[in-house]
């Protein structure tokens, strides 16, 4: 049976939620399962606004069937060919043989690539701020490569102010009931759910969440439709603003975040000591311990966090394997502009505070402020450190303040940008053999910015 939700007067949700995934994309835990968005509008001519994931198709084909009401269905378009918002085309094309889908260029080699259509399938490509006429509504595309697929592009319907924004904005969690942020308290119950989705999801491409922020700062949106978590149609800040945060990868609270990897319960025990004297001076603290929670967690809480503090045993002359799974997780996705203590323990070549660092090096503006090095375990020698560490980290909190003003970088910056991922090069002429680090193309891919 049909289960579809009023958007709006000629707008329908028809997506469907799976509350029985265990791992999103095989990687990401959801015990409060995932939705898969898709709209059906309803205009002179019907457009649908992606499908789903195949393990939800049947609930999906009835309603959009239940949402046509017998009409045909004019356009199919797709933001993002990832498999959880494409896996139903088939299905589709096979009820609705006559819909012509619209895509981005780069989407059509996906598509074939995934489902191997043949030319008798009908297409409209589109590019920058092409648009569709469907009656009283004139769609406008939008690219969004990088966000966080090279082909994602977004919609934009001035007449009803409304922003299709493919996976931008969207959160873990399935819609029980509510289909509106609104309708619960988000702050409270899904700010986490929606950081741990975009830091560990779109979190490496903080750049080109920035370009399409840039986008929608021009114009005029009362509605988000996304193709995860809840639809907003009020106080779109409280999902743009830690957007903002996110993608420049400043911290959204003044705290430390203490992650540790420990055998026998030592180098746990010299965090939780640490952990007890920041409190003493009046700092917020989170703990996490790397061989019990999940790595998306802890790259949720380090985007969150002002503060990193990494304590890990040296375990096979190197980084205790859970440890160096979550330092390389973090430096894949991009984390940068922290500040950053080190507790290593080793019974008799104490080695992972310095592999720690040179992994957490690579990343952008990492301040270290601090190491301890441990033998085993405590002693009162070891004590007086961690108190002096504790001290140095709190006077960088009298030292320095997280940014207030949430502020865009600008889109009209000297540089060139790439074509197929959108990543920017600033400053003067553009290298012949450069490579793009995003999208590896060269630099025949790039385009100067005016």
């Amino acid at each position: 049976m049909h289960c579809i939700k009023q958007i709006a007067d000629d707008l329908i949700w028809v997506g469907a939620n799976d509350r029985r995934l265990a791992l999103f994309e095989g990687v990401y835990s959801v015990p409060e399962g995932v939705s898969y968005n898709s709209f059906l509008l309803l205009d002179e001519k019907t457009v649908l606004f992606d499908t789903v994931d195949k393990s939800v198709q049947g609930r999906f084909l009835e309603n959009v069937t239940k949402g046509l009401g017998g009409r045909p269905l004019d356009y199919l378009v797709l933001h993002h060919i990832e498999p959880d918002h494409s896996a139903a085309i088939r299905a589709v094309l096979a009820q609705y043989p006559e819909v012509t889908l619209v895509v981005s260029g780069m989407s059509e080699k996906l598509i074939i690539q995934f489902y191997s259509f043949g030319s008798d399938v009908r297409t409209m490509i589109v590019k920058e701020n092409d648009t569709l006429r469907t009656g009283v509504h004139n769609l406008r595309f939008m690219m969004a490569p990088m966000v966080h697929w090279p082909e994602v592009m977004v919609t934009y319907i001035a007449e009803s102010r409304t922003l299709f924004s493919a996976d931008a904005f969207g959160g873990f969690g399935s819609l029980d009931g509510a289909i509106f942020a609104d309708e619960v308290d988000f702050n409270r119950d899904y700010l986490d759910k929606a950081r741990r989705y975009y830091t560990n999801i779109v979190g490496k491409y903080g750049p080109q969440v920035q370009t399409l922020l840039q986008k929608a700062s021009g114009l005029d949106i009362d509605m988000i439709c996304p193709l995860h978590g809840f639809v907003w149609r009020r106080d779109l800040h409280e999902i743009l603003d830690p957007y903002v945060l996110w993608s420049s990868y400043e911290p959204e609270e003044r705290g430390v975040m203490i992650a540790y990897a420990s055998v026998y319960g030592n180098t746990e025990n010299a965090a939780e000591i640490l952990s007890s004297r920041l409190r003493d001076r009046g700092i917020k603290t989170v703990m996490f311990d790397v061989s019990v929670t999940s790595a998306s967690e802890i790259v949720a809480a380090a985007f969150k966090w002002s503060h990193l503090v990494f304590a890990s045993t040296t375990y096979n002359t190197g980084i205790f394997v859970t440890m160096e799974a979550l330092i390389c997780d973090l430096v894949a996705h991009n984390i940068q502009n922290r500040t950053v203590a080190l507790i290593e323990n080793g019974s008799w070549v104490p080695a992972s505070g310095e592999l720690m660092r040179k992994k957490l090096g690579q990343c952008e503006n990492m301040r270290f402020v601090g190491e301890l090095s441990l033998k085993s375990s405590m002693n009162q020698d070891k004590l007086e450190e961690i108190n002096a560490l504790a001290d140095v980290l709190a006077d960088t909190f009298l030292a320095g303040k997280i940014k207030s003003e949430l502020t865009v970088s600008s889109a009209n910056q000297d540089g060139y940008i790439c074509q197929i991922c959108g990543y920017v090069y600033e400053g003067g002429n553009l290298p012949d053999d450069f490579t793009c680090p995003i999208c590896k193309h060269s630099a025949v891919d790039f385009e100067k910015i005016s």
